[in-house]
């Protein structure tokens, strides 16, 4: 592999001199037969010039993640995200290594900064601040005077579509959902749609909280068939659970959207394949991604203000929703 020193040797200029040369030092004042020369002799001896680091590939970022693989797999939710991450992360040459969280007295991996994905309870947080200089939360945003977070408008989307099944003549609205858990709470975190859904006045026998997945989703809807307390639509956590709605309903015979209106939450590709077709609230977690790598890097680079970035989402109609009004 040729070098600078064997391009100096070759014509007679110092290693500096041919190093200004090739990097077009414009302050470099030489004869243009000097220029010529080592240009001609980097060419014929096929000099390959290093190209320096960017700032992307100087760094180094870690993505920690509260959910293992298996729970990535019943609710992809969070994997999509962490997909996002990766893969926003390739496009910059970033290095980036990835840690699943079990514990607060877990051993970290050291890094310039890191992104956050999920839920982590003040112990965890304590050491992630203890770790890492920069931070910034996905889906969670426990120190917003100090970190950035990156959210889902939850609120937007569940005002969008409640109003939505108002607008088609629904007054007896449920909600189906889910709870979530930190390693060490005890405590459940109670999700913003399922606060939305008490401050709308829903009555309590209409809000069924299980786990985000398809068995979950089946399970509950095949309770309330059972206790006949069916509303006339339901707001359902995520598409998971709605597929699992919609099985128990088609088995009860129970027709959607004739008999009973259902809108998921996510906007997975499936749920454009149900029967019949899936309405759903479509989230784009690839950008939450996007946005948690660009905050972080802002950050890096000097940004001192916190910001916390609000995303919003897109409500797709499709034939699991039917107007009912005369």
């Amino acid at each position: 592999m040729t070098t600078l020193k064997d391009i100096a040797h070759q014509t007679g200029v110092s290693i500096t001199t041919v190093s200004r040369i090739l990097n077009d030092d414009p302050s470099l004042n030489v004869t243009k037969d000097t220029k010529t020369a080592v240009l001609a002799c980097a060419k014929e001896l096929n000099y390959i010039k290093k190209v320096k680091p960017t700032f992307e590939q100087d760094i180094k970022i870690a993505l920690i993640h509260w959910y293992s693989s298996k729970q990535e797999s019943d609710d992809p939710y969070y994997l999509h995200i962490r997909l996002g991450v990766e893969s926003h992360a390739r496009k910059l040459g970033l290095n980036i290594i990835s840690h699943y969280f079990t514990h607060a007295d877990d051993q970290l991996p050291q890094a310039t900064g890191a992104i956050v994905i999920g839920k982590f309870d003040e112990l965890e947080v304590k050491k992630l601040h203890q770790t890492y200089s920069y931070l910034v939360f996905v889906d969670s945003s426990p120190a917003p005077k100090k970190d950035d977070s990156v959210l889902i408008d939850f609120i937007g989307a569940y005002e969008e579509a409640y109003h939505h099944l108002l607008d088609l003549g629904f007054t007896d609205i449920g909600y189906i959902g889910g709870r979530e858990y930190t390693k060490t709470m005890k405590l459940p975190i109670i999700d913003p749609r399922e606060s939305f859904m008490i401050q709308k006045q829903t009555p309590l026998k209409h809000i069924h909280i299980g786990s985000f997945n398809t068995t979950s989703g089946y399970e509950i809807m095949k309770k309330i068939i059972h206790e006949k307390n069916l509303a006339e639509a339901y707001l359902v956590g995520n598409d998971h659970m709605a597929m699992g709605c919609l099985s128990a309903l088609h088995e009860a015979k129970i027709r959607v959207p004739q008999d009973v209106s259902i809108i998921g939450f996510n906007g997975i590709e499936q749920s454009a394949y149900t029967i019949p077709p899936l309405s759903t609230i479509k989230v784009y977690q690839s950008d939450l991604g996007k946005r948690a790598i660009n905050a972080l890097i802002e950050r890096i680079k000097g940004r001192v203000l916190p910001e916390k970035i609000l995303l919003p989402t897109e409500l797709i109609i499709r034939k699991s929703t039917k107007e009912i009004k005369s």
